[in-house]
């Protein structure tokens, strides 16, 4: 019997693995999926713990629940990957072969990886909402604080979600009017980008909501040191930025067994085919998700859209077939803007994220790039449907993996 693993029951493994035992046949392949965690986080509600939109059992489930039937789970932290000889090392000394060796293992956030980000002021004036215990001792933070300059700040890309710092600038926006106590507080937009979104047009059409919001941005900002003590953030250049309680978004990073492995590259992502997502590390082993250096974004809907293509090209490669470069770095997602409205952007490798009507052309009903709250009520819905439809690799209707031009303005 061959054998395939899977390393990484987040939300990439657990979708390939929903896949992948509904198309290989159990009297051929055995598959395993590996992972040191007993929590299954929804991570894009992270977003909405700080401020009492989600509760904690909102956004967490037990990884057993989600692990199809037939494929084997084991709980145990990985030590090092041996691509030489197909093996996957365990860190209680266990070895597992493989014939197909597929990359889940996501990313994370580093803040040790800047200087004054952690330390006596961690969890105090300087936090993350990017884990579930930072966004919980924001929650507690925000319940009780009374105003002042409030810095939301990126260290650097790529991170996972690109547009959830200003979804949290905008939602900060509006708790804090509702909290009646906007103008005692004063919101600045850090980021190492030129501008607020990642995409060009994106940023020329969209900049009006943080002037509309009253929110300061300061781009092209490289941060060198925070300094906890005097509330300020410092960059190389020297700029200063006050504050008295920062929302940074820390630098991300690749799973450390990727350099333990010697198969990332110096942020430990793995070196990966952008269309066809077979690494570059051997043929026989892929990645998909947050793992990858491909230039599509580190998000939950990129990663479904790959666990599709990925599964083709998984039959193809078993058939000795050549592999179809199909994934076209295909992203949407709603972005929250506050006061009950979102925006829905949709875009790939080829294209920025343009106006038009979504799923349907001319029909919608979502409009593209323009805020209601119909987006805003897809944005919470979509929490249902990542854990009943995505992680169970079930189809969704009208949504195809590869971007469709279909009702969208390319002009």
């Amino acid at each position: 019997m061959k054998k395939l693993v899977i390393l990484g029951a987040g939300t990439a493994g657990t979708m390939m693995a929903s896949h992948l035992i509904k198309k290989l046949k159990k009297s051929d392949w055995e598959i395993t999926i590996v992972d040191q965690y007993k929590t299954h986080y929804y991570q894009p509600g992270f977003l909405f713990l700080p401020f009492d939109t989600y509760k904690p059992e909102d956004v967490k489930k037990s990884i057993d629940e989600f692990i199809p039937k037939g494929v084997k789970l084991i709980r145990e932290k990985i030590d090092f990957i041996d691509k030489d000889s197909d093996t996957v090392v365990l860190e209680n000394g266990t070895k597992l072969t493989y014939d197909i060796l597929i990359l889940a293992t996501g990313t994370k956030t580093a803040p040790g990886e800047v200087q004054g980000m952690l330390g006596d002021y961690w969890y105090k004036t300087i936090f993350d909402f990017y884990t579930f215990e930072g966004a919980l001792a924001l929650r507690d933070k925000l319940r009780d604080w009374k105003g002042g300059k409030l810095v939301i700040h990126i260290t650097e890309m790529p991170i996972k979600c690109p547009v959830a710092p200003l979804e949290f600038a905008f939602l900060a926006d509006t708790f804090f009017i509702n909290k009646g106590i906007r103008d005692k507080v004063d919101i600045t937009y850090v980021t190492p980008l030129s501008g607020a979104f990642t995409k060009e047009k994106c940023t020329t059409a969209l900049t009006y909501l943080l002037k509309d919001k009253n929110i300061k941005i300061v781009p092209d900002f490289a941060v060198e040191h925070i300094d906890g003590e005097n509330g300020k953030i410092v960059d190389y250049g020297g700029e200063e930025v006050p504050f008295d309680l920062l929302v940074t978004i820390p630098t991300n990073m690749g799973d450390d067994l990727m350099s333990r492995s010697g198969i990332g590259d110096d942020m430990n992502y793995v070196p990966t085919d952008k269309n066809t997502l077979q690494t570059k590390v051997k043929e026989n082993i892929f990645a998909l998700g947050d793992c990858t250096n491909v230039p599509a974004s580190k998000a939950g809907s990129v990663a479904h859209f790959q666990a599709e293509i990925l599964t083709e090209n998984i039959l193809l490669y078993i058939e000795g077939k050549e592999l179809k470069p199909d994934f076209d770095g295909h992203a949407n997602c709603f972005i929250e803007t506050g006061h009950g409205k979102a925006l829905l952007i949709d875009f790939n490798y080829e294209y920025e994220p343009v106006s038009g009507k979504f799923p349907f052309a001319g029909i919608g009903p979502l409009n593209l790039l323009t805020e209601s709250r119909l987006n805003h009520w897809g944005k919470l819905a979509f929490r249902w449907v990542y854990w009943n439809m995505l992680l169970p690799a079930r189809k969704l209707p009208f949504i195809t993996p590869k971007m469709s031009k279909a009702g969208k303005n390319f002009d």
